[in-house]
């Protein structure tokens, strides 16, 4: 509900100049001149606060702000505030703004000054960028005014108190969209992958031209009309892809104040959005102890605004991931070959070891991806010059952990398992260039 609430207090420089003449009396007891200034410099400060009040309040509503806002806020990137403002006051006002923000930034002095010539308007923007998805509330906005005396303040209560969901990140859809759709090559941070061979669904005949793969030539059609003739190949379409979450506790740890859970949850979004555009079927799913937020591969125009929905309520309950209940529940619900891509993490061999028999199990029957991490800051305490033994035996340990990342990758290679090993902040772009590279190569 909007307010416009207003309050009128007395300003600090009105207390110090108060203050001052009440030590001035005390030196009148000692010095009478001292008294009759102070009689006089009390009777101008009183004077000069109710002329300061009467300034403030001749105008019933000085000030007037409107804050706006997105429609909805995008997890992991800057969201763009404005407030827009206008001084109705016919002197040069001093401003002091403090937003409330919602909780989930944790700043309670999030504070704007400003100075506004009479009758002048002005925008303020600012960026803020949330770290979790979920509800957050904007409060009122409290603006303080004074007149070039600063003796008395004008407090208004502005703005609305706002409910915005904040949901996977959307804003970079865009952008790997353009990425994703380069004819030639498709680059995500160091990693290019390179456009190879065709898929194997026969579109048409027709005429060799300058460029055409010479593999494809149809030797009968070209018999029969006297020149070269070449099939036509183009990707097949249609596919079901389906993104798998897991929601276990591993996923909680957090990198650059996002959960490895959240990044899964932006990459999810980005991913389908390419598979939709690309003409093949998205879809998810998300696991613990259960499968939940369970969305049917399809191609309709309504999937992406399922899948956000879908990806905006998940929240893990901190157990250990049960990946039977993945494997049972995917032989039964998905009967034809799909490409699932599983986006975890595997700290240790061991680790892998255990949950190894259910991913070759899905891997019999689909195509599995499995998407899993970098720790960054290991690789930061591995880059880092040891001068002391307890920092040579952190490298170390570091390096052991490193390693078993790598054994992990060709763990799941011996059994023919596709896998992506990858920064938290590249998990989107490496796990795009994933799947264009498997469905150039025709793979599933």
């Amino acid at each position: 509900m909007k307010k416009t609430n207003i309050t009128l207090f007395l300003n600090n420089r009105f207390f110090y100049c108060l203050a001052a003449i009440a030590i001035l009396f005390v030196v009148g007891f000692f010095a009478p001149i001292f008294f009759e200034i102070s009689k006089v410099l009390l009777f101008m400060l009183i004077g000069l606060t109710i002329v300061d009040v009467f300034l403030l309040y001749r105008t019933k509503k000085g000030i007037k702000l409107e804050r706006n806002l997105p429609e909805r806020l995008s997890n992991g990137d800057e969201n763009k505030i404005s407030l827009a403002l206008k001084n109705d006051y016919p002197f040069e006002a001093h401003l002091s703004l403090i937003e409330e923000l919602p909780y989930q930034f944790q700043k309670r002095d999030f504070t704007f000054y400003q100075q506004l010539k009479k009758h002048e308007e002005k925008n303020i923007h600012y960026n803020l960028t949330p770290k979790e998805r979920g509800v957050y509330e904007f409060g009122n906005i409290n603006v303080y005014a004074n007149s070039a005396l600063k003796l008395a303040t004008k407090k208004y209560v502005l703005g609305e108190e706002t409910s915005l969901k904040c949901y996977p990140s959307f804003l970079k859809l865009r952008e790997f969209d353009i990425k994703a759709f380069n004819n030639a090559t498709t680059s995500y941070g160091t990693k290019k992958v390179r456009r190879i061979g065709h898929s194997l669904e026969f579109e048409q005949i027709k005429e060799y031209v300058s460029g055409d793969d010479i593999r494809t030539l149809n030797w009968k059609a070209t018999a029969k009309r006297n020149h070269f003739m070449v099939n036509q190949y183009v990707e097949e379409k249609s596919q079901s892809v389906y993104a798998i979450i897991d929601k276990g506790r591993a996923m909680q740890m957090t990198f650059n104040g996002l959960s490895l859970l959240d990044y899964a949850v932006n990459a999810t979004l980005a991913i389908s959005n390419v598979i939709l555009r690309k003409q093949d079927k998205a879809g998810m799913l998300s696991f613990s102890t259960k499968l939940e937020d369970w969305v049917v591969a399809e191609r309709r125009s309504s999937q992406m605004s399922l899948i956000s929905e879908a990806l905006h309520n998940i929240k893990t309950n901190f157990a250990e991931p049960d990946f039977s209940t993945l494997y049972s529940v995917v032989k039964r619900k998905i009967t034809h070959r799909s490409l699932l891509i599983l986006f975890t993490n595997f700290e240790t061999i061991d680790g892998l070891n255990r949950q190894l028999p259910y991913l070759r199990a899905l891997a019999k029957n689909h195509l599995l991806l499995v998407v899993f991490f970098k720790n960054t800051e290991l690789d930061a305490m591995i880059d880092s010059k040891s001068e002391t033994i307890q920092q040579v035996y952190d490298s170390i340990i570091a390096e052991k952990f490193l390693y078993e990342k790598k054994r992990i990758v060709n763990e799941l290679k011996k059994y023919g398992i596709q896998s992506v090993l990858t920064k938290p902040e590249d998990l989107t772009g490496n796990s795009i260039n994933k799947y264009l590279e498997l469905k150039s190569r025709g793979l599933f």
